[in-house]
């Protein structure tokens, strides 16, 4: 009743080769910058891996939805912010006996990533309508028109959003640090 032909298995084998070979050229073209991303939305290098690494499977599975080559991008992205979405969805809290627990020293390291630190916190408390687009002009050096398409507004509305974005960061930063000051 059905026949098999050779020429059906060469042509998916062919479609397999090249869905194969568009994946692997999206994945070396990108991965750098959605790594990047991922890092600095969850802070956490193993996680962002995990994520990030969840953010191509699912691009696998759907990469014969992604149309524009020059979207790429942008459709990572997008897998990705709704990837590290559901990890709070299926969050877990591990306990931990704190017997087991090593603590190492990293003071080196960690005044050198104070700046970044420092800067990433006044970032994170942010409004999320100004944090958004400023991070995809800061980490992905996207335009205002790409931001606006990756966010569905409207172009003057992101250039107003990363204005008054850098404005409240710039004040942000520029606050002196005012210790013991409650204590009288």
């Amino acid at each position: 009743m059905f026949k098999r032909n050779k020429n059906d298995k060469v042509t998916v084998l062919s479609d397999v080769m090249k869905k194969q070979q568009r994946y692997e050229s999206l994945v070396r073209a990108l991965h750098t910058d959605i790594y990047r991303y991922a890092y600095w939305l969850i802070g956490n290098k193993a996680i962002a891996e995990d994520v990030v690494q969840e953010t191509f499977l699912r691009a696998w599975r759907s990469l014969d939805s992604l149309k524009d080559e020059k979207a790429a991008k942008s459709w990572l992205i997008t897998i990705l912010r709704r990837e590290n979405a559901r990890r709070f969805e299926r969050k877990q809290f591990d306990l931990v006996d704190i017997d087991d627990v090593h603590v190492e020293d990293h003071s080196a390291s960690l005044e050198a990533s104070h700046t970044n630190d420092e800067v990433r916190k006044h970032i994170s408390k942010l409004d999320e309508e100004y944090r958004d687009p400023l991070m995809l002009q800061v980490i992905f050096g996207f335009t205002g028109e790409e931001i606006a398409e990756q966010l569905s507004l409207n172009k003057n509305t992101v250039n107003t959003r990363l204005f008054r974005a850098r404005s409240q960061l710039k004040e942000s930063l520029e606050q002196p640090v005012l210790r013991g000051q409650a204590n009288g």
